[in-house]
């Protein structure tokens, strides 16, 4: 993959992206080679993260990073055989789990972190419903993901109309791998789903960055001596 110095990157097509709101530069579309070429480097660093002990490696597919701009309808309008019909949109994903879980080995776990929404656009839906999270969801596992990491703003929101799942409950009830929620989590109401079974694991990245030690004063019940966060106390949310 060689850089044009005059194109900013590399995107599915050459359109910017609806969070610049039409101002941002226009990236240079990928071909096969730079698709290849950025599968591989997936690859390499997934396999020196095995060689240097990590226990697991996770792929980022939310938020409107690379991978998930190939399944944006917006950003990815490609004619070949990376765009088009919903499942199409899949493929650049469903390459690169196929490849790094071969490259790791069966017993390396796959995070796949995906999101409904988009940057710039909070309220998006990839799926709007059940169905089409299902459509979405059981290729990649097929593909060889272990656990879906399930990224929302609010952990506590209800994913879709009729339910009281959460995203991350949604897909644990489709696809019965485990899941990982995510997003300011309150621990009251946390506690009540994971008791229930709605999903398995729990992310927090802000109050980490503000105390190192916020997860073991929680289970020390020192809830009184975690680092504040921008003025507001962290024992309660993430």
């Amino acid at each position: 993959m060689e850089p044009d110095p005059d194109v900013p990157g590399f995107a599915p097509s050459p359109i910017t992206h609806p969070a610049h709101q039409g101002e941002g530069e226009v990236p240079q579309e990928m071909t096969q080679a730079d698709i290849d070429e950025t599968i591989a480097s997936f690859v390499r660093s997934a396999v020196s993260a095995r060689e240097l002990g990590f226990d697991g490696v996770e792929l980022h597919g939310a938020h409107s990073y690379l991978i998930n701009q190939f399944f944006f309808a917006v950003t990815n309008q490609r004619a070949d055989r990376y765009g088009g019909a919903f499942e199409n949109h899949l493929t650049f994903a469903l390459e690169l789990i196929t490849v790094v879980r071969a490259a790791v080995g069966p017993t390396c776990p796959i995070v796949f972190r995906f999101s409904q929404w988009k940057q710039g656009d909070f309220d998006y839906k990839l799926a709007k419903n059940p169905d089409e999270l299902e459509r979405f969801l059981i290729p990649l596992a097929g593909a060889g993901v272990d656990l879906f990491h399930a990224s929302t703003r609010r952990f506590n929101d209800l994913e879709f109309e009729d339910s009281d799942l959460n995203l991350a409950g949604w897909a644990k009830k489709i696809i019965w791998l485990p899941s990982i929620t995510v997003g300011s989590v309150g621990l009251d109401a946390l506690i009540q789903r994971l008791e229930r079974s709605e999903f398995d694991l729990v992310a927090v990245g802000r109050p980490l960055l503000s105390d190192p030690a916020w997860a073991q004063k929680l289970e020390d019940g020192r809830e009184d001596k975690v680092v504040a966060f921008e003025g507001k106390h962290l024992s309660l949310s993430a």
